[in-house]
């Protein structure tokens, strides 16, 4: 299977010679397995759908989807593997290459600054005369918290993922010039037998992962890549630090680290309990643990150093001698050569984390928190020094120290995520068996304040051991007692947020703080919250309400007294997701930017700074975007207390699968972090004209109401939605423990975001990206020349507008109405058929019109062809797909309407969903 591309230059050469090899191998694989018929048929389909591509004919389009249809059974099933697993052959070339360009950077010996590069912002810094100390202000300031979660969007099977990481290890190996003829053979072979491999592996399920699978399956990265990864960020920003600014002694602050809400997010997840909480913190605390350990054996293999040469500090041979006292060492581990310190010293600090991951109970045969671990390291390290190693101790110590500050003994801070009425359930429950108020859920809301306040401020403890409660107050219960026995067992920094879903009021910050307080995470004095209620704003009304709610919470002097406490720092959480599906994409990216700004001028008021989480999904209908635009894209003056982001799904391994592309994207976050932050201490936005906003503010009113006239204002709307993409069949596929409606209901408005966005990625149409965008523009442009050149100006000049243009150019580019109309024809209700989809239609055909206007392009994506010739590229190996789906769906539900069904069909349904969202890169 061979692929053409018209791009033939220097810097692709090599991407195309390894698609090219990577797909000969798979075509080699389906004659071995199917015959050459099999490479035959595929060959025939491929061609088939380029020709379509290139000049649409509609008898060739007849003839097409004729092969399509008429393909036997067997045939068919290989026919949909070959071209999915094609796709992931190319996005491993594709990975490879990127990390490929990093290293022909790097080899330029400096002459040439890689874009991004974590160099290039500090060199932009000096030009720019950036002192020393104002650097060093804004890393102080800056942080950015990227946050796994267990989304179900990673279609492919953690065993498909483990190939996929053999081949690309195998590949770059393949561009070791010091290979011999030999060795490259024997390495083809191996790739030979991956591809097989892949082949014979079931890229399905059988199974919906547990929770614990998906806590295992994030802990992959953090073992795999990022224990070593992001160390080596923090070095290379200190070795470009003291290159361009070599007068300041650089030790930068923590900045950027890893949180998860893998085990911790129980909202409309019934598996995640406190007891699957602790079960994943003990996880955590394993896998750290089991990575110092290796860490601390590589360190006694290089630190041979005898006091036959060298002089070691006197405080290192003082430790040795307490741990010889009080650790006991297995006589097999003890290092016997006497006159070799620091193996001693890494014998006894081995004994103490084996201790410490039993939980023994003397403290002094263990470590008993990450900071005493990190205080033996210093002594090691500081003893280095004293007899003029400073080499071993910059190359082998210092990392270490960077790791324990990173990762602790937790390795991730664990969120906590339940929905605010849960609470609400069980303060009225806890409050009607105390007598204190029989119907707390009736009180309005200033009234429910006025109790809560006062509770808080009352010493006396709620709950008691002689009550019974029922099973979901008990449950919740569990989770602030679980929370609590954690900080203890695995230090304060394990869990240190709480986050509400869909936050409506101050009310339901007051019933976590309560549920804080009956555990000792509220304490009047003298430490306030040892956890933070955290407010999700979701939905487009919740954004509008958020100002006003913070603004009250904040006048409550009990709770700003906490927050006081906590650095005067408030954590705020922001919906990308349902803000989407509630508004669609122009109104949503609207009002969250205003929701920013405004929460941001109310908390200044009180003198809080405020941490934003942006809860973006992956695909461009919940947010997603490059990590890099996402962080230059928040308004400067919302940076004060720090971000964080989600990284979801698919997400997880297309940047962190892999070192070379883990630390790229990390590279690249680091930049952009650091060059926020410098907008941020200078007010250096450029200045919007008076007038943008107000621009902006009619674009977004025009296009929201085009966007819910046929989302929720059209009767026909949910049987379009539903009979024109595989949304059932979606919940079919085993890609989550949790479920994809909050509730056991058919009502959209319970339907999650993420098979809302994946249902329309799957059947082309990417509708919660783009729709009703070209309304909103038309709205202000109206045909008038100087309307349409103040909004080019404000591409121009405006990274927020640049930003939101720029992601409706992407999903344009993704979406295809051609391939969407096969999809259409499945709906049964003609009338309803027509008339949506011609809606659509008109919006696509307008909304690209006016993109290329504002952009002044010719063409969608031509400011970024590498991107643009992706997708034209990947298109006619999709497009077979898509056709195969919509034969596949129609001929399931005709069985399933006659109360049949058909295991195989549906297998090969879920087959044609992976290969799709491996083509598209994106699912929800």
């Amino acid at each position: 299977m061979l692929v053409e591309t018209t791009v033939d230059t220097n810097k692709t050469d090599p991407l195309r010679r390894d698609v090219r090899f990577l797909g000969n191998i798979l075509g080699e694989v389906l004659v071995h397995q199917g015959g050459k018929e099999l490479l035959d048929v595929v060959e025939e389909i491929r061609e088939m759908s380029k020709s379509l591509r290139a000049n649409f004919v509609q008898e060739l389009l007849e003839n097409f989807k004729t092969k399509i249809e008429t393909l036997e059974t067997d045939k068919r099933h290989n026919v949909i593997r070959a071209f999915a697993i094609y796709f992931h052959l190319v996005n491993i070339a594709e990975q490879n290459h990127r990390v490929r360009r990093k290293r022909e950077y790097e080899r330029s010996t400096g002459d040439i600054i890689q874009p991004g590069s974590i160099e290039s912002i500090i060199i932009e810094f000096k030009e720019c005369n950036v002192s020393s100390n104002d650097v060093m202000e804004i890393l102080s300031g800056a942080t950015l918290e990227l946050v796994m979660t267990a989304h179900p969007t990673e279609a492919t099977r953690r065993a498909v993922l483990d190939i996929h990481h053999r081949i690309a290890e195998e590949m770059m190996e393949l561009d070791n010039p010091t290979l011999t003829y030999k060795e490259r053979e024997l390495l083809k072979d191996k790739l030979r037998n991956e591809v097989l491999t892949l082949w014979q592996t079931d890229e399905l399920r059988d199974r919906k992962p547990t929770v614990i699978d998906e806590v295992r399956n994030g802990l992959y990265y953090f073992d795999e890549t990022l224990f070593d990864v992001l160390p080596n960020v923090y070095q290379e920003l200190e070795y470009c630090l003291k290159k361009y600014y070599p007068e300041q002694d650089w030790h930068v602050p923590t900045f950027l680290r890893f949180g998860s809400w893998i085990g911790g997010d129980r909202d409309g997840n019934p598996s995640v309990t406190a007891d699957t909480t602790w079960q994943t913190l003990k996880m955590q605390r394993a896998l750290a643990l089991k990575k110092y350990r290796q860490i601390l054996k590589d360190l006694k293999d290089h630190l041979s150093f005898s006091t036959s040469i060298v002089k070691v500090s006197d405080e290192l041979l003082t430790s040795i001698e307490e741990d010889r006292i009080n650790v006991e060492v297995p006589i097999a581990d003890q290092w016997r050569n006497i006159k070799e310190p620091y193996r001693i010293k890494l014998s006894y600090m081995l004994q103490k984390i084996n201790n410490t991951e039993a939980s023994v109970s003397n403290e002094k045969e263990k470590y008993n928190s990450p900071e005493d671990f990190i205080n033996d390291l210093k002594l090691i390290d500081c003893s280095l020094r004293g007899h003029f190693a400073d080499y071993a101790a910059d190359k082998y110590v210092k990392k270490v120290i960077r790791q324990v500050e990173l990762f602790g003994f937790h390795v991730a801070a664990l969120d906590i995520r339940q929905h605010s009425k849960e609470h609400e359930l069980a303060i009225a429950e806890i409050l009607s068996k105390t007598g204190i108020e029989e119907n707390y859920s009736a009180l309005n809301e200033d009234g429910k304040i006025h109790l809560l306040t006062e509770l808080l401020n009352d010493p006396r403890p709620l709950t008691t051991v002689n009550l019974s409660y029922s099973e979901s107050t008990k449950e919740c219960l569990d989770v602030f007692k679980t929370i609590y026995n954690a900080q203890n067992e695995f230090g304060q920094d394990c869990i240190k947020s709480y986050l509400i879903s869909m936050t409506q009021g101050v009310s339901d910050l007051l019933e976590v703080t309560i549920l804080a307080k009956e555990y000792g995470l509220h304490r009047l004095e003298p430490n306030g919250l040892s956890i933070q209620p955290v407010p999700l704003f979701e939905t487009i009304d919740d954004l509008h309400a958020a100002p006003q709610i913070i603004d009250q919470l904040f006048n409550i002097p009990i709770y700003r007294k906490s927050i006081k406490e906590a650095h005067d720092l408030q954590e705020i959480m922001l919906g990308y997701s349902d803000s989407n599906k509630d508004g669609g994409a122009i109104t949503a990216n609207w009002e969250l930017r205003i929701a920013m700004r405004d929460i941001t001028e109310t908390a200044s008021k009180y003198g809080v700074k405020l941490k934003f989480f942006h809860g973006r999904g992956g695909a461009l209908g919940r947010g997603g975007m490059p990590l890099n635009r996402s962080i230059l894209a928040q308004p400067p003056g919302t940076l004060g207390g720090g971000i964080k982001i989600t990284e979801q799904g698919e997400v997880l391994s297309s940047r962190y699968s892999l070192k070379g592309i883990a630390y790229r994207s990390l590279e690249q976050a680091t930049s952009s972090l650091i060059k926020a932050g410098l907008l941020s201490e200078r007010k250096q936005e450029l200045k919007d004209d008076p007038n943008w906003e107000e621009i902006v503010q009619g674009i977004s009113e025009s296009a929201l109401k085009k966007y819910q006239d046929l989302i929720f204002r059209d009767p026909g709307f949910v049987t379009f939605f539903k009979e024109s993409t595989p949304l059932t069949e979606f919940g079919e596929l085993n890609i989550g423990s949790r479920p994809s409606k909050r509730k056991n209901s058919d009502k959209f408005e319970d339907l999650r975001a993420i098979p809302w966005v994946f249902s329309w990625t799957q059947s082309r149409y990417l509708l919660p990206a783009w729709y009703a965008a070209g309304t909103g523009l038309q709205s202000y442009i109206q045909g008038k020349e100087e309307n349409l050149k103040t909004l080019q100006n404000m591409y121009e000049n405006w990274s927020f507008f640049r930003s939101m243009i720029d992601n409706l150019q992407m999903a344009l580019a993704k979406s295809d109405l051609l391939i969407a109309k096969q999809y259409s024809n499945m709906i049964k209700d003609s009338t309803i058929q027509d008339r949506i989809f011609k809606s659509i239609e008109d919006e696509y055909i307008l909304t690209s019109k006016l993109i290329l206007d504002i952009t002044k392009q010719k063409e969608i994506l031509d400011n970024v062809p590498v991107i643009q010739e992706s997708i034209r590229l990947r298109n006619p190996y999709v497009d077979p797909l898509s056709y195969l789906q919509v034969e596949l769906l129609s001929e399931l539900r005709t069985l399933r309407e006659e109360d049949d069904d058909n295991a195989d069909l549906l297998r090969e349904v879920l087959l044609t969903i992976n290969g799709i969202a491996a083509g598209l890169r994106n699912t929800g």
